[in-house]
C-alpha cells in the first residue's frame, strides 16, 4: 500500500499523536517528541506547511522508525 500524497498537516499530526508523539513546539517547523517504554525519546521535526508531501511523509516515518503499515492503518481510521 502506498503512502497518501499531500495529506493535510492536521491529519498528519493526529496520526502521529495516535502513535504516541506530542507537539512540543510550533514555528516554521513543528517539533514532536515521543517517550518510549525503554526511557528513550524519539524526536520528530516536520515542516509547518498546510499539506505534507508524500516524500516528506516517507522520510519522517523512516527517521522516526514508524512502520508503514502502522501509519497507514491509523491514517485510514481518521
Amino acid at each position: 500500500m502506498k503512502f497518501p500524497r499531500d495529506i493535510p498537516k492536521n491529519k498528519f499530526i493526529k496520526v502521529l499523536e495516535n502513535l504516541g508523539f506530542k507537539v512540543v513546539r510550533i514555528g516554521n517547523h513543528i517539533s514532536m517528541l515521543k517517550n518510549n517504554l525503554d526511557g528513550s525519546r524519539t524526536p520528530l521535526t516536520m515542516p509547518n506547511h498546510n499539506k505534507i508531501k508524500a516524500s516528506t511523509l516517507i522520510t519522517i516515518c523512516r527517521q522516526s522508525n514508524i512502520p508503514r503499515e502502522e501509519f497507514l492503518n491509523i491514517y485510514k481510521k481518521l
